[in-house]
């Protein structure tokens, strides 16, 4: 009976959430996912009523994060048909090579600002600038799915900083990017905008009942067995593939046995090995069986539920009073992100990003400091009918970005690294990569957009 009040009240925190997004004009125009409202809501009723909500109401939603994270990450491939990675490489080179920047920027300049500025002043830990790149490029999911790799760290109020942090970034990045659209658009500088008597359904979130997409289709007989079960059942397969792989890491450590010492191998969480159960799993359906029968729109739908009852648990069970006692830092810490963000818009982006330079500068702002679907609401607001390069560049870019940055391999190797090894390895390392991604752009893509450089700020 716990369980069943457990999952009850996570789904009417969520329908609660879409209610006042349906209704309240404010949240429907910074676009405020439902599930964000749903968990602030939430954090405000435990920490308020906290000792009058019977413990059946939140049973188990601390483990849903971390669990949930694993089938959005395994979804993230499957039914998708990859192609060949110079293909993605000629479609979106420069884009690509900006979107690391920012990312890379950001471990920069968290742990820059931590070393120069946080640590003589405020009693925190070296490695608390991984809260930026954690909570912006990585989002909710990430920072909720390093919550054992927090624990086994003994910092576990790094997970309740990166969730703050997302929770930040996504309502900074959507603000943010609304304001730096309308200012775009009085220089001249957009190629399309939305066109501003958007109707009041869609700003409410709600599809015209004549204009409803499709959430998927069946790809099997029900009679045999129903799709949506097929499905979910796949990406199980793919998080056993993830744990396998789990396990092979771990057992690297009876040959090497300083990573085990040193901590890297067991905090490395499992979520990015389950993307690459995924990718294995899909390479194996589409190349070795040859059998199609995975939608990836319903791969989405099963993606988007996880994420969207992982925010909602997660944000709910923040704990404020963390937070509070490191609220100065943390508030330093993030303006910082902020502001490095709003810089690579303004500045490098229109130096190094070659056609529509604002339009995909806009949607790598919304998915650096957020998530992918941030990033390309912003995009669909400057771009509704994708008619420049911005939207196809943006998405063969995530195919090369994902499984690296924003809760990829290197956003798992980083945590840990930093917090066993020092920040001052990962800073290193992040200013290198920044380097070599600027010689990249110099020596492969300056030529050809110095040729043709719309609008320059």
């Amino acid at each position: 009976m716990d369980i069943v009040i457990s999952f009850s009240s996570l789904c009417m925190l969520l329908i609660i959430g879409k209610v006042i997004r349906t209704y309240f004009k404010l949240f429907q125009k910074i676009y405020l996912p439902s599930s964000v409202i749903a968990g602030i809501i939430g954090l405000v009723l435990i920490q308020i009523l906290g000792k009058y909500i019977p413990n059946s109401c939140t049973l188990g939603w601390n483990k849903l994060p971390s669990f949930l994270i694993n089938i959005v990450f395994a979804a993230l491939f499957i039914g998708v048909a990859i192609p060949s990675v110079s293909l993605i490489w000629k479609n979106c080179g420069p884009q690509l090579a900006y979107g690391q920047i920012v990312a890379w920027g950001q471990y920069t300049v968290g742990i820059t600002i931590t070393l120069l500025i946080l640590l003589p002043l405020f009693s925190i830990p070296s490695f608390f600038g991984v809260i930026v790149p954690v909570g912006f490029e990585g989002g909710h999911g990430t920072s909720a799915g390093l919550k054992p790799t927090f624990d086994l760290l003994n910092w576990p109020q790094g997970t309740d900083f990166c969730l703050a942090s997302a929770t930040v970034g996504i309502i900074s990045a959507i603000v943010l990017g609304m304001i730096l659209i309308n200012w775009a658009a009085r220089k001249g500088i957009t190629q399309k905008l939305r066109p501003s008597e958007d109707n009041a359904k869609e700003q409410s979130g709600i599809y015209r009942s004549d204009n409803r997409p499709v959430a998927g289709f069946q790809t099997v007989e029900a009679g045999s067995v129903d799709s949506l079960a097929l499905h979910i059942a796949i990406v199980g397969a793919a998080i056993l593939i993830g744990v396998l792989l789990k396990k092979i890491l771990i057992s690297l450590g009876l040959v090497f046995p300083v990573l085990l010492e040193k901590m890297i191998l067991q905090s490395f969480p499992l979520f990015p090995l389950c993307m690459i159960g995924g990718l294995i799993l899909q390479l194996f359906l589409s190349k070795g069986i040859k059998i199609d029968v995975v939608d990836h729109q319903i791969m989405q739908r099963i993606s988007g539920t996880a994420l969207d009852f992982l925010v909602v648990s997660a944000i709910s069970l923040i704990n404020i009073k963390t937070i509070f006692s490191g609220f100065l830092p943390f508030f330093i810490i993030v303006l910082g992100a902020i502001v490095w963000n709003v810089f690579c818009v303004l500045w490098l982006a229109p130096r190094i990003l070659p056609d529509a330079w604002f339009e995909r500068a806009i949607a790598e702002m919304g998915q650096s400091m957020g998530v992918t679907a941030t990033g390309m609401l912003l995009l669909r607001v400057v771009d509704p009918e994708a008619e420049t390069k911005a939207t196809s560049a943006f998405g063969y870019k995530q195919l090369l970005h994902e499984p690296f940055m924003g809760g990829g391999l290197w956003t798992s190797i980083a945590v840990p690294l930093c917090i066993t090894q020092g920040p001052v390895v990962v800073l290193i390392i992040s200013i290198i990569a920044i380097a070599v991604w600027l010689l990249v752009w110099w020596f492969l893509f300056r030529r050809g957009i110095l040729k043709n450089r719309p609008h320059p700020v």
